[in-house]
């Protein structure tokens, strides 16, 4: 009960997996509708920086992949603790290099981080390949959360 009132039964059932740590099907799902989305807007971002570096290129080479690894995630307990770990643990280590190389980026403009205002917000985004490591970070404990009844 929440607020005096009686859950719908659906509902009942996610908490009681929720609370019992069966939420595999849910994190597969998750990981595989937030990979696509993110992998678009990276594709305009780095479409905006003209692919300047050939490594621009594998995040979106890989939001397909795990999206795809993520669907199948959810159809096959096999493919939860395999495909999709492999391909979320690449994944999040894309987006950890991407931290690095979007700190560099910054690093190299004209007065680097001397010039704040300027570089932090016209050069490449600080955090935005973080995102890349939460969703690959949460294909990976979708492998090892116990899957829902």
């Amino acid at each position: 009960m929440i607020g005096g009132r009686k859950l719908p039964r659906p509902a009942r059932k996610a908490l009681r997996n929720l609370r019992r740590g069966r939420v595999q099907r849910s994190l597969a799902a998750a990981t595989a509708a937030s990979a696509l989305p993110l992998g678009l807007e990276i594709w305009f971002e780095h479409f905006r920086g003209s692919f300047g570096d050939k490594w621009m290129w594998t995040p979106v080479v890989l939001s397909p992949a795990l999206s795809a690894a993520g669907v199948a995630a959810m159809r096959s307990e096999r493919a939860a603790t395999t495909v999709l770990p492999a391909i979320s643990a690449l994944y999040c280590l894309d987006g950890a290099i991407g931290v690095y190389t979007h700190v560099q980026g910054v690093r190299k403009r004209p007065g680097g981080f001397s010039e704040p205002l300027y570089n932090i917000v016209m050069g490449p985004p600080l955090l935005a390949p973080g995102s890349l490591a939460l969703v690959g970070g949460m294909g990976l404990v979708a492998a090892v959360a116990r899957r829902e009844r």
